[in-house]
């Protein structure tokens, strides 16, 4: 009797443990559901005030949904400004420092996690530090450096001083430092020089890292605002969140659907390149065989 029982006790105790359980699953659903909304309200209300003409963009009270969609903003865009060389100026900018950027960075994080040199530690100890002095206080002295060399305005004067990061060297040097020696020793072992052992060994294991470091290089370069305001003052040379600046209507008056839709546009790029390069991600993470 009493060995029967049991099994039936403990289906019993497992059926009233689901029909516990499924309340509170919906609570954190519903939970979940609320702060993802919450967040993604902003988004929102940008996508639907691009579709709004001016009359209920600028309507009291405000409306959430447009009650006429319109695609005059997005032709807005393109007639005020010159926005397809914006874009490609904002390609330009924010590619060519992430691709300068993970070249220096990991060159100079390679050399301080894998070389034993003297006064290594204190130079790590100087990028480090030179992570506290504020961007704003070395922006004068880089633009009469820039001015000087007559860079105003150019690609150059864009990414030559953002070609390497303080932070992306200390972010690489970490991950190296991770990475098994063995693997160098090996490689040095078979007759290897310092240079293949960094390209042909360490960078094929640090994909993951350089592609983390990538996605913040390019995408705090995108939305930059002061840089290009500062290093340009031609309109066909500035960037598409410089050239946002500019959009002004009659008396001032700054277009509100015109802007969300210019900084929807902006937005595309950034949101493709992170889903293709988040699955690139995903893999390399898979393939390195590392713990």
């Amino acid at each position: 009797m009493t060995t029967f029982g049991q099994p039936k006790a403990l289906t019993l105790s497992g059926t009233h443990t689901r029909r516990r359980g499924d309340p509170m699953r919906w609570a954190y659903f519903a939970g979940f559901l609320i702060v993802t909304l919450a967040l993604m309200l902003p988004v929102i209300i940008i996508v639907l005030t691009a579709f709004k003409p001016a009359s209920e963009v600028n309507a009291y009270p405000p409306t959430l949904l447009p009650h006429q969609w319109t695609l005059d903003n997005f032709a807005a865009i393109f007639s005020q400004l010159p926005f397809g060389r914006l874009l490609g100026n904002s390609f330009a900018f924010a590619g060519g420092v992430t691709i300068f950027a993970l070249v220096f960075d990991s060159l100079a994080a390679y050399a301080l996690a894998r070389l034993d040199f003297r006064g290594s530690r204190v130079l790590l100890i100087v990028i480090v530090a030179s992570l506290m002095i504020p961007f704003q206080a070395t922006l004068i002295p880089i633009y009469q450096l820039v001015s000087q060399l007559g860079w105003v305005n150019t690609f150059a004067g864009l990414i030559a001083p953002r070609a390497a990061d303080a932070f992306g060297i200390f972010f690489l040097r970490q991950f190296f430092v991770s990475l098994p020696r063995d693997l160098d020793n090996a490689a040095r072992i078979d007759g290897a020089s310092e240079w293949r052992v960094f390209r042909s060994v360490v960078l094929p294991n640090a994909v993951p890292a350089l592609l983390t470091l990538g996605i913040f290089t390019f995408v705090n370069n995108w939305n930059d605002l002061l840089w290009p305001l500062v290093f340009t003052t031609d309109q066909n040379m500035g960037t598409v969140t410089s050239g946002l600046t500019l959009l002004t209507g009659p008396g001032g008056i700054i277009p509100q659907g015109v802007m969300m839709a210019g900084a929807l546009v902006a937005v595309l790029p950034l949101a493709i390149m992170f889903l293709l390069v988040q699955r690139r991600f995903i893999e390399s993470v898979a393939s390195t065989g590392l713990k």
